[in-house]
């Protein structure tokens, strides 16, 4: 799989030049020969072996898949079939995209690729022919008997291509391959160079790409598909000379901005350098960035893994200005980075959590270019990214991650940025109306009703919001600092007493039925298990809610203990279980060290331990869930180095357990942190002492400076648990003391759609707080259960001392008595819109599927049969079913509606037929309406589903099936 043929003496030559920090730090090989680039390429990893420089703007990486959830990076190790290279990877991401601009040598002319089984330009290759290493990928094909060899530098590389003797020499330029085309387009400059760009829409719906290319010799033909040399399907195959030599290379710069700045950034970075030369100069820069951190142990595995993962930190985000510091900005304009990098690819739901805090060590004056780049975002596109991808806005994930980023540097002493503009952006992102901020600004929490992923989303905001009132008290901003110190409590909107769990507020009742393990539109890839902890910055208020440590101890057993299924939603993210801990997705990356909270060091050991050695391994699918952009390696390497970033912002780093016997942290102001563990090993996993610079240091969490500053961290390791750091004076401790808030009261009991009437409990997670309400003009003290017998609006808040919650307003529905509903078949309890009565509750679903108020069935036609109780003239009979495709909601086929007088013997009144569904991402809400006046007691509707999902249709590989979502039979 790999290769050790390194050229160690012009690593060392180029290495000499470097000013590294004096340090005692011992490697006894290139660090370069540990990096395993195959690592993820299986399983769910989500990953690329090609060559790549660190953040740099080129991924050169072979392609092996076109599409589908596990080739969106282009590569997956278990396919056989290459269809070539192209110089745009994203690495561990959930989405497809990228593959821009591929190359194939061939022996002829042929535009088909293969993948539909006919004769095409992709080739067979094997594993064993197949070489990555930083900075450069080799493999045989099979079908030709060419070598392809392929190295970078920043914004441009090189391909080597070694024909077999005596064969035709073609290459196939694929502008089509991957994504959909809007423009492409070729220009011959001469016989040896051409450019153009490709201009295409994935998850970015809006990319341009610019290249230049040079070939080392001139081509003798040129043909086009179709004789086009531009539009949505531009493909050409270049011959060349086989007497002039087997060998062909090609050098190609990339270029946001223009075919001029693809030229110059090639011409700038490599120049005349041969391939070797180029691969010589990107892996002594590789062989620098990994010196940054170097680990010692006699275990190669374990090494293998740091320094996988530590480069896997280190290809994104990318590059995306010129060498000449153009760039394409939010806005699609060409604007000018004077004095820093202007970067792309901020995976920032993932990477605030501990890919960002690393770089904070590690790489601080990158981390300053970072944060100009969010500035110069906010400017041009009037936010700052969530998850930006070439300029475009992809509106994926959840909160508003970059403020977390920028407040954690802040803090920091990283302030080589406009502080004033960053915070100003701060709070902007942070006071929008979008995404559910309107009404967790108002309420204190999302409902379930108004916006979906309620739950996650309070839970993150409340985090962002805590983090931007930490840098406004060292601002001096107070105001600010009130308002954002309360707006980072408002998870306690979501936790239930009763359940213990964080549960979504549908119509301010808890959403039920509750399973903890149901994944639904609650939460963002995850269940109830998966979030119920995520409270970084109030883990005492946290506790406090949940009883006390003993309480949140245990249920901290409960997750890791619990059963390994699922229940609800299939989400493929949910991956690496220890019980309900699901390493393979970010929000439970903090939890096990959440022991170090009550007091129990030697359980948050067991469990990194068992994270490190168990969930990372040195196989292609040795990554328990998709990569991410370098946040699953940023776990690994920093708690392989001892410690973990649970809250960033609060300079504090919470300790774990060591891997290595030796590390040491080469920073950027000279200093050299270092870690030793005596006695490490697979069996003395936990800390019986620790010292700092020679000190005895009881406390189980570090501070950012004491690394900063180079200090020497000793840990002194044993084989069984200890009463190190058990001390209360010695946890760590996140809590918010100042401006506390009332949490908004609950409806405990009672229901929304009721018949006859409904006795309505009201609660609040805080006992010291008194309730008022009103069903009318004056509110009341609540002292006990009251009844509701009519449609009513009930109005709550609480209040202690001089505060109070929000007011909390819900409407009561009285469904007639005399009406029933009998459904014959059973829908989804994530989709229950309420239970059994919703399609008859008054209440009409909108748009947005995930708010609950649709009631949803799969692959399973839906029949439902109304009794009114007595015979009654009807003048139309509406049922209303949702189309959103993208979310594998269709229309029925067909529905049927009938009536009956005796609930027996039903006559047909109305057949209504769906067209048939076409490929469209438009959401839409169909009503079908019988047409005649009818005195009848019974309505039956039967919807019938679609099935198997169209050929067009993402899931149709997947073998998927529809969903049938309906709400509301009404009977006029």
């Amino acid at each position: 799989m790999k290769s050790y043929q390194f050229l160690i003496f012009a690593v060392l030559l180029f290495l000499s030049s470097c000013k590294l920090p004096v340090s005692k730090a011992e490697k006894s090989k290139p660090l370069i020969s540990y990096v395993d680039p195959f690592i993820g390429t299986g399983g769910h990893g989500h990953t690329y072996p090609g060559a790549t420089r660190p953040f740099g703007m080129m991924q050169l990486s072979p392609d092996t898949r076109l599409d589908g959830w596990d080739g969106c990076s282009g590569y997956h190790y278990s396919d056989s079939h290459m269809y070539g290279f192209s110089h745009t990877h994203l690495s561990g991401t959930g989405v497809s995209d990228y593959g821009d601009i591929l190359l194939m040598p061939t022996n002829e002319v042929v535009f088909n690729n293969g993948a539909d089984g006919k004769k095409g330009y992709r080739s067979h290759f094997s594993h064993e022919n197949e070489v990555a290493e930083p900075g450069y990928y080799k493999v045989f094909l099979d079908d030709t008997k060419t070598e392809v060899e392929l190295t970078v530098s920043e914004r441009s590389g090189k391909h080597k291509y070694t024909f077999q003797e005596g064969a035709k020499q073609i290459v196939i330029l694929d502008l089509v391959h991957r994504d959909e085309v809007l423009d492409a387009k070729i220009v011959l400059e001469s016989n040896t160079q051409i450019y153009g760009y490709r201009h295409s829409k994935a998850w970015a719906q809006d990319q341009r790409l610019y290249y230049d290319m040079i070939f080392s010799k001139p081509y003798t033909k040129v043909t086009f598909l179709d004789d086009n040399k531009e539009g949505e399907n531009v493909k050409a195959a270049f011959e060349f000379d086989a007497s002039t030599g087997n060998i062909l290379e090609v050098t190609i710069g990339i270029s946001a901005v223009d075919e001029d700045g693809a030229l110059h950034n090639w011409q700038l970075e490599i120049g005349d350098k041969s391939f070797e030369e180029l691969k010589t100069e990107v892996q002594g820069v590789w062989e620098k960035q990994l010196e940054k951190i170097i680990v010692e142990s006699d275990n190669e595995v374990y090494k293998t893994n740091f320094y996988t993962s530590l480069y896997h930190t280190m290809i994104a985000p990318n590059v995306y200005s010129d060498v000449d510091g153009r760039y394409r900005g939010m806005d699609l304009k060409v604007h000018q980075a004077k004095d820093y990098q202007y970067y792309t690819v901020f995976s920032l739901w993932d990477t605030y959590r501990a890919a960002h805090p690393l770089y904070t060590i590690i790489e601080q004056e990158r981390t300053n270019h970072f944060i100009k780049t969010f500035i110069a975002k906010y400017k041009e596109g009037g936010i700052m990214p969530i998850w930006d991808l070439s300029a475009n806005y992809t509106g994926c994930m959840i909160g508003y991650h970059a403020v977390p980023v920028i407040a954690d540097a802040y803090l920091k002493g990283i302030k080589d940025y406009d502080v004033n503009k960053a915070f100003e952006a701060m709070k902007h992102s942070a006071n929008q109306d979008k995404l559910g901020l309107k009404f967790y600004k108002e309420f204190g929490y999302i409902p379930v009703e108004k916006e979906s992923e309620s739950v996650s989303k309070t839970l993150e905001y409340a985090y962002d919001d805590w983090s931007i009132a930490q840098m406004a008290k060292s601002l001096g901003k107070e105001e600010d600092y009130k308002t954002f110190l309360e707006r980072g409590q408002y998870y306690k909107n979501s936790y239930d007493p009763e359940s213990m769990f964080m549960r979504g507020r549908f119509r301010n009742s808890w959403f039920a039925p509750f399973d903890p393990y149901e994944v639904n539109f609650n939460y963002t890839e995850a269940n109830s298990w998966q979030y119920s902890f995520y409270a970084p910055q109030d883990i005492s208020g946290l506790m406090k809610l949940m009883g006390g440590k003993e309480q949140l101890e245990s249920q901290l057993d409960k997750l890791f203990g619990a059963k390994k299924e699922t229940s609800g939603r299939n989400q493929a993210d949910i991956t690496g279980l220890i019980g309900q801990y699901a390493h393979g997705n970010e929000p439970s990356h903090h939890m096990a060290y959440m022991y170090n909270f009550v007091n129990k060091p030697h359980k948050t050991q067991e469990k990194v331990h068992q994270i490190l050695t168990e969930l990372y391994k040195d196989t292609p699918d040795g990554i328990s869930g998709n990569e991410d952009c370098g946040q699953m390696s940023a776990w690994y390497v920093l708690s392989s180095l001892g410690f973990y970033s649970v809250t960033p912002a609060s300079n504090q780093y919470i300790i774990g357990t060591p891997l290595f016997k030796k590390a040491t942290i080469n920073l950027e102001n000279g200093n050299a942190f270092t870690i030793l563990a005596d006695s490490v090993s697979e069996s003395n996993k936990y800390i019986k002492s620790v010292k700092l610079n020679g000190k005895k240091y009881p406390y189980s969490y570090l501070n950012h400076d004491d690394i900063i500053n180079g200090v020497n961290l000793a840990f002194e390791m044993t084989d069984k648990p200890t009463g190190w750091a058990t001390k209360d004076k010695h946890i760590p401790v996140t809590e918010i003391k100042e401006h506390q808030i009332v949490p908004a009261p609950f409806i405990a009991n009672g229901d929304i759609a009721f018949k006859g009437s409904t006795k309505v409990t009201l609660q609040s997670v805080s006992k010291e707080s008194e309730i008022y309400y009103t069903l009318g003009n004056d509110y009341i003290k609540y002292e006990q259960p009251f009844e509701i017998s009519e449609k009513s609006i009930l109005k709550t808040y609480a209040s202690k001392d001089d505060k109070k919650s929000a007011v909390i307003t819900t409407t009561f529905y009285k469904i007639d008595p005399n009406v029933k509903i009998d459904l014959k078949t059973k829908y989804a309890n994530q989709y229950n819109a309420g239970g059994d009565n919703a399609l008859i509750d008054g209440i009409v679903g909108t748009e947005d599927f995930r708010t609950g108020t649709w009631q949803g069935y799969w692959d399973e036609d839906v029949v439902a049969i109304v009794d009114l109780g007595k015979s009654k003239k009807m003048s139309s009979v509406e049922v209303n079913f949702l189309r959103d495709q993208r979310s594998w909601i269709f229309l029925p086929t067909n529905v049927e509606i009938y009536h009956s007088l005796d609930g027996k013997r039903f006559q047909k009144i109305e057949d209504w037929k769906s067209p048939k569904p076409q490929n469209t991402d438009e959401v839409m809400i169909q009503t079908v309406k019988t047409r005649q006046t009818i005195n009848s007691r019974y309505i039956k509707v039967v919807a019938k589903k679609l099935g198997k999902l169209p050929e067009w249709h993402l899931g149709y590989k997947h073998d998927g099936r529809s969903w049938i979502f309906i709400d509301e039979i009404q009977i006029k």
